[in-house]
């Protein structure tokens, strides 16, 4: 039963807001100071602002306009607005997965995590259904066994692109736009990873603690990521002092 009183309470608020930087998450996470860390890195290498005064200017600018970028753009400084925040963030975060749109949408919506990633590389994305097959693309060989004389053998090629193939990961750098030799691959397959491998790729093999050939890390589970791979915090974690006190903390936001 709802109360006259309670209702009126209840339909005071038509909307929840939630701000991002330093309230999803907490300060001591590291995320903020390595955002600002990108942001000062691009007004020096992208912007041409000299190193000695990015630090006191990015901290100036976001205090005057709210944002360091629109400070920037205030001053006259001209860059491309996409380009400014995919410097700012942390690492893009994707999915590269065989199965199809709907399957790895109806996975992330099951886990709750439809909106972790940036961007994802599926069936779709490696097969379009306009594709025309060129002839003269030279394929890999797919090796198996023979169960009566344990021998290889060639078989024949599949017009599918996939892991593990490496034409797949090829396509997959070219679609997305990423650095092979700076990026992180996890996956549990090993037949995946050590082809990875040979693209540059950096590799996490998941679901084994045992590191084979073509594995640079390995997880028993995804949830390993922090204590295993504590790299990808060590450049946050150094720029942030420990002891920080509670008025330092409140004092120290994103300057995105």
């Amino acid at each position: 039963m709802v109360y006259e009183n309670e209702f009126q309470y209840r339909s005071q608020y038509e909307c929840l807001l939630f701000d991002v930087d330093d309230t999803l998450y907490p300060l001591s996470s590291g995320l903020s100071a390595r955002c600002t860390k990108n942001i000062r890195e691009y007004m020096v290498n992208e912007v041409e602002i000299d190193e000695s005064k990015a630090p006191e200017m990015c901290a100036q600018l976001y205090r005057d306009y709210g944002t360091t970028m629109a400070g920037l753009r205030a001053f006259g400084y001209d860059f491309d607005h996409d380009d400014y925040h995919r410097y700012r963030i942390f690492p893009f975060v994707l999915i590269f997965s065989n199965a199809s749109e709907a399957h790895v949408a109806e996975v992330l919506h099951r886990l709750g995590l439809e909106d972790c990633f940036d961007d994802a590389i599926c069936f779709e994305s490696l097969n379009p259904k306009n594709q025309t097959i060129d002839p003269n693309v030279h394929k890999s060989s797919v090796i198996g066994y023979d169960d009566d004389s344990g021998c290889g053998v060639v078989l024949p090629e599949s017009p599918v692109v996939c892991k593990p193939f490496e034409n797949a990961f090829q396509q997959a750098f070219k679609i997305v736009k990423i650095n092979p030799h700076k990026t992180l691959f996890f996956d549990d397959s090993i037949l995946n990873i050590q082809t990875s491998k040979l693209t540059g790729l950096t590799t996490v093999l998941v679901g084994s603690s045992q590191r084979k050939i073509g594995v640079d890390y390995a997880l028993e589970s995804i949830h390993n990521m922090r204590e295993a791979l504590p790299q990808l915090w060590e450049s946050v974690g150094k720029s942030l002092d420990i002891g920080l006190s509670q008025k330092i903390a409140v004092e120290t936001p994103v300057e995105a």
